[in-house]
């Protein structure tokens, strides 16, 4: 099931980024003493206790008008809407603001888990000084410092308390699919085409698309759901207009998916962008599909589409085993061959190869290329075997997993690819050291 959405929000300045790097461990978000640094929002998957969650990191909410103010409350104002646990970081030093106010104003009216973080109690400052944000009517602040990682426990603590243990059933025989590119490449009007019907709002305005749909269908006898990221929720606040990259809601339907179609405008090619969209996808390991749309309005000649694929594959490096499809959802022409790789790929994600077969593959590849010396030794696989599907996860059982080079783990997943139904999908492996019982 897709992971809770946990966003960081409040006035600029505030250490909403030192916070977001505290609890993911790590410096993606960029800190900067000047207001305003955090325009996009940043996501990231964090951990604690054992329950995962998605971190979003926002750009600060603030009254004035000031350079790129609008678009960094209209970020918050998404995450605010699209969380389901919220982070109101308010600033110990400075004490409580106009802008405090306002923002306390907004979240009081949301019904969802607010966490009142009252940063940057240090540099001799007591957690006393956070009593008197009790009057911001959000109820016990949490006194932390991003900088020295205080009180960033008590955060996690109220976060996971809040995560509810849910299991979702999931049906193999189903497939599942969602839809992800830059705005205005036709996903929309792509959804509309597969359902035969004018389910979402099509429009030539870079975001006119605001909620997650799931719509379940049936076609040649199998059964489908689609998840778009579909109709206007709030009139007047087209959000996408401004965004450069996925927003939350489309991570909410990856994770729900088993295969992402990355949507791709053939009339204008492959931009910077496309490339973004898709970055979660991966990261998840999800099954993708590559889907040139628009290519109705192409110029075409005999070698127009392998060029373009050339052009994909040189672009996309990384999606090499992602099977590339072009249609045109305006006149549905070639829609059957994006049925047909759904199937071929659902299959594949699902592929279990027997122990006995795996390790023949794994054997033969060894004899025709042995793995070069790394790290000072050679790398010898005793035993392999998949140990899941969504994606096919194989555990290698081998001498030192340091000996593995990425060039030879690479050479190792061809020679899969090579020799089973693996189209779309990822593979992934897990090395683990032998023991005597294993030998």
């Amino acid at each position: 099931m897709p992971k809770t959405v946990v966003a960081i929000v409040g006035s600029p300045n505030v250490g909403k980024s030192t916070i977001f790097n505290r609890i993911i461990g790590d410096r993606r978000a960029i800190v900067d003493d000047e207001a305003g640094i955090t325009r996009d929002r940043l996501y990231a998957t964090a951990s604690w206790l054992k329950k995962s969650f998605t971190l979003i990191d926002t750009g600060g909410i603030e009254m004035e008008n000031k350079p790129f103010q609008e678009q960094i409350r209209i970020q918050a104002n998404i995450a605010i809407d699209e969380a389901d646990i919220i982070i109101f970081v308010v600033d110990g030093q400075v004490g409580v603001t106009s802008d405090d106010v306002m923002v306390a104003k907004i979240l009081r009216k949301v019904n969802k888990p607010i966490i009142l973080a009252v940063n940057k109690i240090d540099e001799g400052l007591q957690a006393s000084n956070a009593s008197e944000f009790y009057s911001l009517g959000l109820g016990e602040p949490i006194p932390v410092s991003g900088a020295h990682g205080v009180g960033i426990g008590d955060i996690l603590n109220r976060i996971v308390d809040q995560i509810k243990d849910e299991k979702e059933e999931i049906n193999e025989d189903v497939i599942t699919f969602s839809l992800i590119g830059r705005p205005n490449v036709g996903k929309s009007s792509l959804t509309n085409a597969i359902l035969h019907q004018e389910r979402v709002i099509v429009s030539d305005i870079s975001g006119t698309t605001r909620d997650s749909i799931d719509t379940p269908f049936k076609k040649d006898g199998r059964d489908y759901v689609v998840i778009d990221t579909a109709g206007l929720k709030k009139r007047g606040k087209i959000y996408e207009s401004i965004d450069k990259y996925s927003a939350i809601r489309a991570l909410k339907a990856i994770e729900r998916s088993e295969i992402v179609l990355l949507v791709i405008d053939g009339d204008k090619g492959i931009l910077e962008q496309d490339k973004h969209v898709i970055q979660y996808a991966t990261d998840l390991h999800k099954a993708i599909i590559i889907v040139v749309n628009k290519w109705d309005l192409v110029d075409k000649d005999t070698n127009t589409m392998s060029s373009f694929t050339k052009e994909i594959r040189k672009e996309y490096k990384f999606l090499d085993y992602a099977p590339v499809v072009f249609l045109s959802a305006l006149t549905r022409k070639r829609l059957d061959t994006l049925f047909e790789a759904l199937v071929m790929v659902h299959d594949a994600y699902h592929t279990r190869i027997k122990t006995s077969l795996l390790n023949d593959v794994m054997q033969e590849a060894q004899v025709m290329n042995q793995a070069p010396d790394f790290n000072g030794g050679r790398l010898k696989i005793y035993y392999a075997t998949q140990v899941l599907t969504c994606p096919p996860t194989i555990t290698l059982v081998v001498n030192d997993p340091n000996f593995m080079h990425f060039s030879y783990q690479r050479y190792l997943e061809n020679r899969l690819r090579e020799t089973f139904n693996f189209d779309g999908t990822p593979i992934r492996f897990s090395l683990k050291r032998h023991s005597k019982k294993e030998l």
